[in-house]
């Protein structure tokens, strides 16, 4: 049962530990057997209620030791240090899957798949995200630095520009493919080079994507 109505409208920026097609994308295993993964997101307009939601970022920091479907993950989330208490609240709400239909969202889905959540983070955060160019970068002091960059020809070393067009999907409709490097240190631990990196826009709400 949904008790809020709630939507975001922004960009984010994913970078996880698959090769630049990301296997999970297609519903096959990762890559290298599990799964890590760092998602940064801006809300440009939103609303959990009556609680407002423009312009706050956060960050979802991610840990599986399979696949995401079979569980036992780990995840540590950051708030935007801007928000207020009821801000804070409703987005908690909204990335523990909760005030949502099941299944409907990326952060529904993947709430279920946790069997450990850290305290969550409220903190600065530095987040940029240019879709088209594929390009971005996301800095936390102390917990997480990333940055992201179209993926390059091997013969010619021009920009490659792929897209995944997702028809039936939880989280974006489509999304710009690149790579990314990460380094995570806190409460979470690993670094990423040169792998997989998602540029989207992102339009969920509790019923899941709006279309």
């Amino acid at each position: 049962m949904v008790d809020t109505s709630w939507t975001i409208h922004g960009r984010e920026f994913v970078n996880c530990n698959c090769s630049y097609g990301c296997p999970c994308q297609f519903n096959a295993l990762p890559t290298h057997g599990h799964c890590q993964a760092v998602a940064g997101m801006q809300v440009d307009q939103g609303h959990h209620g009556e609680a407002k939601l423009d312009g706050l970022k956060f960050v979802g920091i991610f840990r599986w030791p399979g696949a995401i479907h079979e569980g036992k993950g780990e995840a540590a989330v950051v708030i935007d240090e801007r928000a207020t208490q009821p801000q804070r609240d409703a987005l908690l709400r909204i990335l523990s899957g909760q005030d949502t239909e099941p299944g409907a969202t990326v952060f529904n889905v993947f709430a279920s798949t946790l069997e450990k959540l850290h305290e969550p983070l409220f903190a600065s955060i530095d987040f940029s995200s240019d879709i088209t160019a594929r390009r971005g970068h996301l800095v936390v002091k102390g917990v997480t630095e990333r940055h992201g960059e179209p993926i390059l020809n091997p013969v010619t070393g021009g920009e490659h520009r792929v897209r995944i067009d997702m028809v039936s999907g939880f989280e974006y409709t489509l999304a710009e493919i690149g790579r990314g490097w990460t380094k995570t240190s806190h409460p979470i631990k690993f670094e990423l080079s040169d792998s997989y990196a998602q540029f989207a826009e992102i339009h969920l709400c509790q019923s899941g994507i709006v279309r």
